[in-house]
């Protein structure tokens, strides 16, 4: 079953560049595990926002796992302004 990830970072804009980049870096990891179908960075009038989807939960797994090998920074920290929103997505 094919998952998603819907994720919206809010950067102070003093970091918005930074902060794309950041995600741009994670979004061509999460491309590069086996079972990643999609990872793409978008941006709105008030956030960045990372779209993710992965054929299956093990997947989706596998490219954590690869981000987190890769020792690329997934945490929140005071570049943000507010908590992210993530909201994770099966396929019906």
């Amino acid at each position: 079953m094919k998952v998603g990830m819907v994720a919206n970072h809010y950067p102070h804009a003093a970091y918005q560049e930074e902060f794309i980049a950041r995600v741009h870096r994670v979004a061509e990891e999460f491309r590069r595990t086996a079972g990643c179908l999609s990872a793409d960075c978008w941006v709105s009038d008030d956030a960045v926002v990372s779209i993710v989807q992965w054929e299956s939960e093990d997947a989706f797994a596998a490219s954590f796992a690869a981000v987190k090998a890769a020792g690329l920074d997934l945490d929140h920290d005071e570049r943000e302004s507010r908590p992210r929103e993530i909201r994770r997505l099966t396929a019906a």
